[in-house]
């Protein structure tokens, strides 16, 4: 049986140079430096192309804010192209820098898989053989140009081994039929459906879970709890 996909290159190529050229117009100072200090040593930075509400002073996601392009994006002609290409909702685009020597812990990133409606997709413009990703265990290098997909619901971390900084042009796109055949035609996988239908509960805390629904005698609890009941019984037997 053929693994889920947890990392997938796509059939998309772009023009590393002009990427290259348009992001050295920026300044130190239009960067800003990763919110979640904890979970990186020596340097992550995110410049925004599209934001919620178009600020490019905000790199955090908001519920029921529209993205829209930041002022940044408007001196980026052919990123806008790139990110155009992409024939589906985009949410939020980002550049994303990784100093040299810099580690970002391994971490999970909830809802941004595929079958979650929003795919992250990853395109290299500066990297090196000694950037590399870790992905559920498995070691992986995105090579510019191209067009990534990660799984960023997977355990995953990254490290610059390199002696430059490492960008990459991040991008939220939403899921529809266009990104779906894309997928395809790479070979994707698709994950299984979660065993008891929430990723939350698996094989070693479904029978606390069970019990704990048992316990508040509600009708429609006590059903949610016999049907966790029976799909472990059967897999079990």
């Amino acid at each position: 049986m053929t693994a889920p996909s947890t990392h997938l290159r796509l059939p998309l190529r772009f023009d590393v140079a002009r990427m290259q050229q348009e992001i050295a117009r920026f300044a130190a100072t239009d960067w800003l430096a990763h919110f979640n200090t904890g979970a990186y040593e020596n340097g992550w930075s995110v410049l925004p192309l599209r934001s919620a509400g178009g600020d490019a002073r905000h790199i955090m996601s908001l519920d029921d804010v529209a993205y829209a392009d930041t002022p940044h994006l408007a001196h980026c002609p052919y990123l806008r192209q790139v990110i155009a290409s992409f024939d589906c909702e985009v949410g939020a685009a980002r550049l994303m820098a990784l100093d040299a020597g810099a580690v970002i812990r391994e971490h999970r990133d909830p809802g941004t898989a595929l079958a979650d409606g929003v795919t992250r997709i990853h395109i290299p413009i500066r990297t090196s053989q000694q950037v590399l990703f870790r992905i559920d265990g498995e070691t992986v290098h995105f090579s510019a140009g191209h067009a990534w997909y990660m799984d960023a619901s997977c355990r995953h971390a990254v490290e610059n081994r390199g002696t430059a900084p490492r960008v990459h042009l991040v991008i939220d796109c939403v899921t529809n039929d266009w990104l779906e055949h894309l997928f395809a035609s790479a070979g994707f996988v698709p994950k299984p459906p979660p065993k008891y239908g929430d990723a939350s509960i698996n094989d070693g805390n479904v029978q606390h879970i069970i019990a704990s629904l048992r316990a508040t005698g509600e009708p429609s609890v006590l059903a949610q709890a016999e049907r966790l009941a029976a799909i472990y019984h059967a897999v079990a037997a």
